[in-house]
């Protein structure tokens, strides 16, 4: 009987030792996980990428070839694409894979302008082969791991927007282009503005506040489907607020590195409207939501209260760049 005792206290002595071992394993690898990529120069990487391929750097290339850096960065960081993971200890991370959908927005985004704008001279012209097959699949399910899973998909939209820099940088391949024009650049922002918009709107939510309704504010005769109250109260649930938070990291991390290649394309339409200079501000505030967040977590303090809001600073970072995007398109439209 004794040694029964013996060997059952043994077996789970062994046992709880394995599962403490586990545990600090897992807790490892999720705080190697918890990483988010390192800012790149879009120019230097650009040429480096047409040396690598024998390319010829035109008008449109330093965009393009930074879409396709960012795919990359997204799918062969540090612990590869992770949205998708349904594993220990991948599954308990919920930081990157919501800096990854943030990124991913924006790719989206660019990839559909590009098929829609920036490759046509005008509404009537054909959408260009490559972009159009490389757009839907940037639009796949982020988080499916069942085959076919999403990392082939997106790795199917590079090599897709790889064929079309080839192209575009041949001038033997004329039916390729890329049109840098300031209403191409303006569309574009248009988008933007709208994902900063709602960014910093859910980001300020993280307080919580009751907004006077203005969905109908600015014109007369506007309706809509169903009434709405005079007033909204709209608050961030808690286990949500950290979300938002990466993701609007994601999205301005991703924003940064397009601004900065369509800076180097676009940059004899910016001078021909005195808008560098406003540009160069837009990048300059979107860098600061890049700063190391010194906390070891996303803090929630009340507007005026003892404890920082990281959410507010975020905030307040993304609409000041989004109020400069909007003089911007006023300028590139009017100026």
């Amino acid at each position: 009987m004794r040694r029964f005792k013996a060997g059952l206290y043994t077996h789970w002595r062994w046992y709880v030792g394995g599962a403490a071992a586990l545990v600090v394993i897992c807790l490892a690898a999720m705080f190697y996980l918890n990483h988010e990529p390192r800012m790149f120069d879009p120019a230097s990487r650009s040429r480096a990428h047409a040396v690598a391929h024998g390319h010829q750097v035109v008008t449109g290339y330093t965009t393009t070839a930074t879409l396709i850096e960012t795919v990359d960065v997204l799918l062969n960081k540090r612990g590869g694409y992770l949205s998708n993971d349904i594993m220990p200890p991948w599954i308990f991370l919920d930081n990157v894979p919501n800096w990854e959908f943030g990124v991913l927005t924006q790719v989206r985004d660019l990839a559909r302008a590009m098929r829609n704008d920036f490759s046509r001279s005008q509404t009537q012209s054909t959408e260009d082969a490559d972009l159009t097959e490389a757009d839907p699949l940037f639009h796949y399910d982020s988080e499916r791991w069942i085959p076919p899973a999403t990392e082939g998909r997106y790795e199917k939209g590079g090599d897709a927007l790889e064929r079309y820099l080839a192209r575009l940088s041949n001038a033997r391949e004329p039916d390729a282009q890329f049109y840098a024009r300031a209403d191409n650049l303006t569309d574009w922002l248009s988008i933007v503005e709208k994902r900063l918009g709602s960014l910093s709107q859910r980001l300020s939510a993280s307080v919580g506040q009751h907004r006077i309704n203005t969905d109908l504010s600015g014109e007369r005769d506007a309706r809509q489907s169903t009434a709405g109250p005079t007033e909204i109260a709209v608050k961030t649930p808690w286990a949500q607020i950290d979300d938002v938070f990466y993701e609007s990291r994601g999205s301005a991390w991703a924003l940064i590195h397009f601004l900065r290649a369509m800076e180097t394309d676009f940059e004899q339409v910016l001078r021909d409207k005195n808008a560098l200079t406003s540009y160069r501000q837009i990048i300059r505030e979107l860098e600061s939501t890049q700063e190391p967040l010194r906390s070891p977590i996303v803090l929630n303090g009340s507007k005026f209260g003892m404890f920082a809001n990281h959410s507010l600073v975020m905030a307040n970072y993304i609409a000041r760049a989004n109020a400069a995007i909007i003089d911007l398109r006023k300028l590139l439209r009017d100026g």
